[in-house]
């Protein structure tokens, strides 16, 4: 296995991990983003996620309920020192409950920020709504701005439904309004330059992520994804780049200025140039499982403890141990790599 350096010593898993104080691991890293996935359902069919025809959804009786979602975001809030809350899917606008969700996050206190990251199918109804109940930014998935490419990408023809979505986002005031690209290994390099010209003349903010091996077919391949390095020598043949001269802290996005500040883009570069030693999430499924990093093996079932009766205490408890088990790193680049079993959309974003 792969020796990660972080730059603090580790306590070792076999210490009692803290009853108090901040969210924490052996390492020293304290988790205080909470990725909340709402559904593992999704409209798209995207190639590097699931397969054409769908999967097996999660039974609705599995999913937490409104009131054991909504007790759960209190106690990360109030008691575990969350101060920035995501929601993601599957697909988030697929939840029904979705603006009733986001205006309970916001009458918690100290009020969280919180972000939804969706692939912007329906968002165009919907953004003012959301911003009224409380949301604070959005990031929308998109791959490609060419039609014929998104509709094979992601088995669906709705590009233009998405960029309406964008659209909706910035004039509800919901900015910055981030664009998330997974690019294709065929055609990425390509798409990468029309997306950044697209979010430079629109005024969204571009976000490109390296492809990570969490679809569904474990088709991921190492050789055939594209790196952060080749994107951006890509973007730099086209437009003038400069490193963003502001602390990255524990962002995953590297940021460059583009064209002498007329935007920035960020890469992020999860498979060739981890950051693990800047981690700051915890991970809530649909299904009320903890995990303490996404490509976890192991996860906390904090559902089977609410419903056997477990006080917010016991609950608190078992999350905090969850997130003191953290390993050093991913280990996609280990040998021994081994794929997570849930795939990207039914392990939230």
């Amino acid at each position: 296995m792969t020796v990660i350096n972080l730059g603090v010593p580790s306590l070792g898993p076999a210490d009692p991990a803290p009853a108090d104080g901040p969210l924490i691991d052996t390492f020293g890293r304290i988790a205080t983003d909470l990725r909340v996935s709402l559904t593992d359902r999704c409209n798209l069919r995207c190639t590097y996620c699931m397969p054409a025809e769908g999967l097996d959804w999660l039974p609705g009786d599995d999913l937490l309920r409104p009131d054991e979602l909504a007790r759960l975001l209190r106690i990360g809030v109030t008691k575990l020192g969350i101060t920035s809350v995501r929601f993601t899917g599957g697909e988030p606008l697929v939840a029904k409950h979705l603006e009733d969700v986001v205006a309970l996050t916001a009458s918690l206190a100290p009020r969280p920020e919180i972000t939804l990251t969706t692939n912007g199918i329906g968002l165009a109804r919907r953004a003012a709504k959301l911003k009224r109940a409380g949301l604070d930014r959005i990031n929308v998935s998109l791959d490609t701005v060419d039609a014929a490419r998104f509709a094979r990408i992601t088995r669906r023809d709705r590009l233009a439904d998405v960029l309406a979505g964008l659209e909706g986002a910035k004039a509800a005031g919901l900015d910055p309004v981030k664009v998330n690209a997974v690019l294709d290994p065929t055609t990425g390099l390509d798409d990468a330059v029309g997306l950044l010209r697209f979010c430079l003349d629109h005024g969204y903010q571009l976000r490109i992520i390296e492809q990570m091996p969490l679809d569904a077919s474990h088709q991921w391949q190492r050789g055939r994804a594209l790196g952060a390095d080749d994107v951006l020598a890509t973007l730099q043949r086209h437009f003038d780049l400069e490193p963003d001269p502001a602390p990255r802290g524990s962002a995953p996005a590297q940021l460059w200025q583009v064209d002498g500040g007329r935007g920035t883009v960020g890469i992020i570069a999860s498979v060739s140039k981890a950051f693990c030693a800047a981690c700051d999430r915890t991970r809530l499924t649909a299904d009320g499982q903890i995990r303490n990093c996404l490509f976890a093996r192991q996860e906390t079932d904090l559902r089977r403890l609410m419903r056997t009766g477990a006080d917010d205490d016991a609950i608190e408890a078992a999350w905090r141990a969850a997130m003191w088990a953290k390993a050093a790193g991913h280990g996609i680049n280990d040998p021994g790599f081994v794929q997570p079993d849930r795939p990207m959309s039914a392990i939230g974003g």
